[in-house]
């Protein structure tokens, strides 16, 4: 586990590190939050590795700022817990955006027990939208970081597409 958060996150303390997975150790554990390895997210991200980064990059701002750094790593962690493939078609769920945030919150309420800044962060997430905004600062440090790290993994796909159609001389450079 350590040696993948060095890779993906560049330079960090052991003791960031540490300090990370103590805020998380009890979620990232479990065969709830494993699940989210069967999932893709974005391009070839899993939604287990999308929340990953969300949740640490959303502590590492946190820390550094003096806010819930606990809350907002436990509840980036869980904020896709949704559990299926937003992707398929048949889907009897429409308008994923809007209404997977309760799904995720309702998963990780079963689960665990959540405090109320790990609620709001998880169902606000999508905020704008979700209407209602977030009514703690975490919440919103999860909304940037959801969206930051979504763009992220998708120009990252774009780009290997965009690099295929070069290869073959579809576009010219």
């Amino acid at each position: 586990m350590n040696d993948k958060l060095l890779n993906c996150f560049g330079i960090i303390t052991k003791s960031e590190i540490d300090l990370f997975l103590d805020c998380i150790s009890d979620l990232i554990e479990s065969e709830v939050v494993q699940k989210m390895c069967n999932f893709t997210q974005h391009g070839d991200t899993t939604t287990f590795d999308h929340c990953l980064m969300v949740s640490f990059k959303s502590f590492q701002f946190c820390r550094k700022f003096n806010l819930d750094y606990r809350a907002a790593a436990r509840g980036g962690l869980l904020h896709d817990l949704f559990l299926y493939d937003w992707h398929d078609k048949d889907l009897e769920i429409n308008l994923h955006g809007f209404y997977h945030p309760g799904i995720a919150l309702r998963n990780a309420e079963k689960a665990f027990v959540l405090d109320d800044k790990e609620k709001e962060i998880i169902k606000k997430h999508m905020w704008p939208l979700t209407v209602v905004p977030p009514k703690c600062r975490e919440a919103y440090v999860i909304c940037y970081f959801d969206k930051t790290c979504t763009l992220k993994e998708v120009f990252k796909e774009w780009g290997v597409s965009l690099r295929k159609l070069m290869t073959r001389g579809l576009v010219k450079k």
